[in-house]
């Protein structure tokens, strides 16, 4: 019997774990809190003959990962263990790729609601959901796998390769994971490292990150865009409408998902859709109508005419900035764990285009001494560490009968405080319904 470490027990590690017990190999299931220890591991990889080893996304490189790689054993992850299992076990489904530093999520789960709409069988997994492989295993008759996939379940990609793959968009994030910036840009490439021809690659000529890397590109690429340009884009934006080669798609004005960050992600859906065949009126009513989604824009509360805002999906610099540019003047609750990134861009756009600042998390006294430094006045700032001080501060602040709007965007992850973004965001809707209730 072959035999395959599982190195941390998430829903990637325990899907993974399923599918290599159903593909009949005696696993070892490693996590130092739930799993056998990671001294246990070591042992086993020394004296056992393990075949395949699966690091979880989250997990770091450890001595463990090191090890393994030491002595020559294959080290994948969960989405190259659900292509394997697909191809072996010929199932038909296609997969749909979805990667960027922004808008991921949102892609994922509309392309998923539009396929349904359209009669398909489709599910959403990977960075959001269930594992790939588990996802494949358990529903093989699906016509396609949504897949949404973070750069650090890109890393060990071999044979994996999707029908069509896309990367959003690209921006500083996870500099305590990679070298440097092109070094997490290269490796959100992978999505389409071992594409042929006939498969596509969504371009996003808006994003220059992007296109440098077009070399890195072997299926065949679709190009979308804010704007035409050289590149003929098949999907683009002109007077405030959302054009398909020749063919008008919809009014942005009448579009459910607001903002410019939306208005990028309706391009990919756009794209994807008319590449799989669905109707243009189809698409069309489906991005009139379809709701936001948790977490990410989310207009939860009203207080007279106060509105809240939960953006706790807003993990990074540019998805606050996008954030912020949908308001005029919101109250800015950001903070969080520190990525050791530049904040000077958020300190940048906080000064030209918010009213007030409350602060949180690990990175609050770093972003008040950087907007102070740059002429954002003292009384407006207000850092009070935790979600639960802040909106007692703003229950002592705030006048219902004057319109404001209070936006949760933190720019960055949650793990100072919180086990994810989904737990700070319900959280913070929770403490606004008991203040302002």
């Amino acid at each position: 019997m072959k035999k395959a470490v599982v190195f941390g027990a998430g829903v990637s590690g325990k899907g993974s774990e399923k599918t290599l017990k159903r593909m009949e190999y005696e696993v070892f299931l490693v996590d130092d809190k739930i799993g056998l220890s990671s001294k246990d591991g070591m042992e086993i990889l020394l004296n056992d003959k393990i075949d395949l080893f699966i690091k979880s996304p989250g997990v770091p490189y450890t001595e463990l990962v090191k090890k393994a790689l030491e002595l020559g054993i294959e080290v994948i992850d969960d989405i190259e263990l659900g292509y394997r299992y697909k191809k072996i076990n010929r199932i038909s489904g296609k997969i749909i790729a979805i990667t960027g530093t922004n808008g991921k999520t949102t892609i994922t789960t509309k392309t998923q609601e539009l396929l349904e709409k359209a009669g398909y069988k489709a599910k959403v997994c990977g960075n959001i959901g269930y594992s790939f492989s588990e996802t494949v295993m358990e529903n093989p008759e699906l016509d396609y796998y949504v897949l949404e996939a973070s750069s650090y379940q890109l890393e060990n990609v071999k044979e994996f390769k999707a029908d069509i793959s896309l990367v959003v968009n690209l921006a500083p994030d996870h500099l305590t994971r990679y070298r440097d910036l092109d070094h997490y840009y290269n490796i959100k490439f992978n999505i389409g490292k071992n594409q042929k021809e006939n498969e596509y690659f969504i371009v996003n000529t808006s994003c220059t990150e992007s296109l440098k890397r077009e070399s890195m590109i072997s299926g065949k690429k679709i190009f979308i865009g804010m704007n035409k340009t050289d590149k003929n884009e098949c999907v683009w934006v002109e007077n405030g409408s959302i054009f398909y080669v020749d063919e008008f798609i919809l009014e942005e004005k009448l579009a459910s998902l607001k903002g410019k960050h939306n208005l990028e992600n309706m391009l990919f859906i756009v794209c994807i859709g008319k590449l799989i065949g669905i109707p243009t009126e189809l698409i069309r009513e489906f991005l009139y109508s379809t709701k936001t989604l948790e977490h990410r824009m989310e207009n939860f509360f009203s207080y007279g005419q106060v509105e809240f805002i939960n953006d706790s999906k807003g993990t990074n610099i540019d998805s606050t900035r996008f954030a912020i540019e949908a308001f005029e003047q919101p109250i800015l609750i950001c903070g969080g764990y520190d990525k050791e990134l530049d904040l000077t861009p958020l300190e940048k756009i906080i000064l030209e285009r918010v009213k007030e600042v409350y602060l949180i998390g690990d990175i609050s006294d770093k972003l008040e001494i950087g907007l102070k430094k740059i002429g954002f006045s003292e009384e407006r700032i207000f850092n009070l560490k935790t979600l639960d001080k802040v909106l007692e501060k703003l229950k002592s602040r705030i006048d219902k009968n004057y319109k404001e709007t209070i936006l949760f965007s933190p720019a960055t992850s949650s793990f100072d405080q919180f086990k994810n973004f989904e737990e700070r965001g319900k959280v913070f809707k929770n403490l606004v319904k008991s203040y302002f209730n």
